[in-house]
């Protein structure tokens, strides 16, 4: 193998350093016995400088290199450059001491040169370095000046923020003053730059400084801080942003200059979650996952994210090809060492899923390919009966006949106690990956993920709201009293990834804790502000009613479940009291059977049977069943015997539902009558 060489700039720079230092050398050990007798040296010590100076040289030449400081840029050198410069002439010094007691060469030496060298050649050579940043910060590109801003903040990300508007010289601010409601930084200066006051003054300094631009920029803030800050740099009527997220940074989609618009997550009601995803870069690294849905909003971030882990391939099943291409043509430019692979096909279809575990034999399956639009699939039952039940059974069957290690169902809020078609079909599908006899006879690992809404994904509410206000509204709010749970994208698939890693989520349904729900008419107003406008009088806000499948409140845990806590904090797994697996076998056979025929009522009433707590929308005409199993445990050992007559018995048991390899596809969709 041809060794590559370094680019000739690259050598040149390391020569001219190496001279530098090399040249350094002699002069803080002259420097080092000029101080030791006065700049008067005897001419008795010279012969101690000229026989020694040959082995320091060479000592600390190499201990330089060793330690890599030929290779430093000088242009950003830092407190970590000077603690290694430190530790090589220290290495270095005490090398040089014990060659010459080796070869006898102490004799007559003056014992305070080693500790006076050894301060000089720090100082020295750590002094150009520090000169040379300096005189490019000091006489570098000039840059046009930008906006007057105001940095809110002057903690950490403050620091950051401001180093790089002072020294880049493509930044766009002007940074004339600090603002932070610590008082103990008033009056105290940041790389020169005052800190005026808190944002309790903020109006008033904006104003008195000629200010156009503030920037937050406290990595720490709480939503409700963050609320307050926007709040008064709303009030100054003056343009202001934020820094990028945490995330961002992170996974270096952003830079710590590169500065936002406000937006809806940073003022989200709940503070996010912090996951320790050591575990999950364990699990994943060199594994073949496959991700079902692997272009929507929660598929293709779950794709960057398990991209970052390195596993050895990545492959994203979707059915529309467009957002494939380009979620494919991001994920693999981003991480040329995996391997990315985009398939397009539904997972409805039994041939396509043949096809894509028999070639690429994924270890995990993230199961997100789903219909979601609630009114949407009340009006479409049988599609979302065929896709988000058999679709999910299918893929699981496909999973367990294949010997996937882990699958991993991605669940929501809506499953609970549903009303919904979207709720009931996902509830079924939380039962077919933790109930079915045989998936649960398999070696595959099943296990689901359940969360509320998510903001910024296709269908949340935060879209729709923009593009009313965007055309200056109405923004229009189903009911005031309408409250859901919500969490960001990242930390939705942050958990997904962290639940399919954790052991006590194994054939269970994992939670997070979601804090306290947040009412939708507080999310409009607040996009309306963060728009620049006022609420009820620049864009009004209209209530429309509840749409069909729609409730005022959503939760995470069932009447009929309990949460118990994980090694993880604030996630928590499902347990239920009570399964039926021979009863779901039966249902889901009977379900595919009335799907045939497309009658809506008595598909609702099939969907019923095997979710017996969902209550149908009223405008499907159905009733809902009763339920015999009281909502908690203490009103189950006084309740009466339920005296409404039970539904007729479901058709006998069918036969396996798992496929073997060599049988004929039984669960073609029927064609209605």
């Amino acid at each position: 193998m041809l060794l590559r060489l370094p680019p000739r700039r690259l050598l040149r720079r390391r020569a001219l350093l190496f001279v530098v230092h090399v040249g350094l050398i002699p002069l803080a050990y002259l420097a080092a016995f000029g101080l030791r007798f006065d700049f008067r040296i005897p001419a008795i010590e010279w012969p101690h400088f000229t026989r020694t100076l040959p082995y320091l040289l060479a000592i600390r030449a190499l201990v330089f290199w060793g330690f890599g400081l030929y290779r430093g840029y000088w242009r950003h050198v830092g407190l970590r450059d000077l603690r290694d410069l430190a530790v090589a002439v220290s290495v270095s010094s005490a090398l040089f001491a014990a060659t010459l007691f080796a070869v006898g060469g102490l004799r007559g030496m003056p014992r305070s040169v080693f500790a006076l060298d050894w301060v000089l050649m720090i100082f020295l050579s750590g002094g150009v370095r520090f000169a040379a940043r300096s005189l490019r910060e000091g006489f570098g590109a000039t840059r046009t000046t930008g906006a007057r801003t105001f940095i809110i903040g002057a903690g950490e990300a403050g620091e950051q923020l401001l180093r790089q508007a002072l020294h880049d010289p493509r930044t766009t601010m002007t940074v004339v003053g600090l603002i932070d409601d610590n008082p103990d930084t008033h009056g105290r200066t940041l790389h020169g730059v005052p800190v005026l006051g808190g944002t309790d003054r903020l109006a008033l300094l904006v104003q008195r400084h000629d200010v156009g631009l503030l920037v937050i920029a406290i990595r720490t803030a709480t939503a409700e801080q963050t609320r307050r800050i926007v709040d008064r740099c709303r009030e100054t009527g003056v343009e202001f942003k934020i820094i990028p997220s945490l995330d961002d940074l992170l996974a270096r989609r952003a830079t710590i200059a590169e500065v936002r618009d406000v937006q809806i997550e940073d003022l989200l009601g709940r503070e996010p979650v912090e996951l320790d995803l050591a575990q999950v870069k364990r699990d994943l690294a060199g594994k073949s996952i496959l991700v079902t849905g692997g272009a929507g909003s929660i598929g293709s971030e779950l794709a960057r994210q398990i991209a970052s882990y390195g596993p050895k391939r990545l492959v994203l099943l979707e059915r529309a090809e467009s957002p494939l291409y380009f979620t494919h043509l991001e994920v693999a430019g981003r991480y040329p060492g995996v391997e990315v692979v985009p398939f397009i096909g539904s997972i409805t279809n039994p041939e396509r899923l043949e096809q894509v575990f028999e070639l690429y034999r994924p270890d995990y399956v993230f199961h997100t390919a789903a219909y979601k639009h609630v009114p949407m699939l009340e009006a479409n039952a049988v599609e979302a009966v065929w896709n988000n039940v058999f679709g999910t059974l299918r893929v699981a069957e496909c999973a367990a006949l294949h010997g996937v290690e882990k699958f991993v169902l991605i669940s929501t809020d809506k499953a609970v106690s549903p009303s919904s078609m979207l709720g009931a079909t996902k509830r079924i599908g939380e039962r077919i990956v933790l109930e079915l006899p045989s998936l649960i006879e398999s070696q595959t690992d099943f296990r689901a993920v359940r969360f509320g809404n998510v903001l910024g994904s296709d269908g949340s509410v935060v879209p729709v709201f923009k593009r009313q206000i965007s055309v200056g509204g109405p923004v229009r709010v189903t009911h005031p009293d309408v409250r859901r749970y919500f969490m960001t994208i990242p930390e939705a698939v942050q958990l997904v990834l962290k639940a399919a890693a954790l052991p006590e989520a194994a054939r269970r349904i994992a939670i997070l804790e979601m804090g306290r729900p947040v009412r939708i008419v507080d999310l409009a107003e607040q996009l309306i502000r963060l728009s620049g406008l006022v609420p009820y009088r620049d864009i009004q806000i209209v209530f429309t009613g509840l749409r069909p499948g729609e409730k005022l409140d959503e939760q995470l845990v069932g009447s009929d479940e309990g949460s118990v806590p994980t090694s993880v904090d604030k996630i928590r797994v499902i347990e239920r009291a009570e399964v039926d697996p021979v009863g779901l076998e039966r249902g889901i056979e009977h379900l595919l059977q009335v799907l045939g025929d497309g009658a809506q009522r008595d598909l609702i009433r099939a969907v019923s049977l095997l979710v017996p707590e969902y209550a149908p929308w009223e405008g499907h005409g159905v009733e809902p069943l009763p339920v015999s199993v009281p909502p908690d445990p203490e009103q189950r050992a006084a309740a009466p015997l339920a005296t409404t007559p039970p539904p007729p018995p479901p058709p006998p048991t069918p036969p396996a539902l798992v496929r073997s390899p060599g049988r004929a596809d039984s669960m073609a969709k029927p064609a209605p009558a």
